[in-house]
């Protein structure tokens, strides 16, 4: 059974940095893509960034891309997300998310259907 643990969250003023993480279990020795999704209330799950687990190019928003960094270590099974220069319009609730899947899948992968196993997610609060 596929478990997703989210970390890190808070509050921090504009300009302000966080490191998200997400400990993973029930993927052992399965391909998987990992990623970080957003969610303000009223709006749709909006997805952030997504990597391939044991190593592959990771993919951006363009709202985050050059500020966040998503990676992971494959020794805890966990997924990080490193959020710099962050602004108020990054103030969510951020959820991990997770799919076993070919090796293709985290190229196009970026929309909230694609992936079936959830965290219950962890609140970011940017101020200006």
């Amino acid at each position: 059974q596929v478990q997703l643990v989210e970390s890190g969250g808070g509050s921090v003023q504009a300009g302000g940095s966080l490191r998200l993480s997400c400990a993973a279990s029930g993927f052992t020795g399965s391909t998987s893509c990992m990623g970080w999704f957003r969610q303000t209330p009223g709006k749709d799950r909006e997805w952030v960034a997504t990597i391939r687990t044991g190593g592959g190019y990771p993919y951006y928003s363009n709202s985050v891309k050059g500020r966040f960094t998503i990676s992971q270590e494959n020794a805890k099974n966990t997924l990080y997300l490193q959020m710099n220069s962050l602004k108020p319009e990054d103030t969510a609730m951020y959820y991990c998310a997770a799919q076993r899947s070919s090796n293709t899948f985290c190229d196009w992968a970026n929309t909230r259907g694609a992936f079936t196993n959830w965290g219950q997610g962890t609140e970011v609060t940017v101020s200006s």
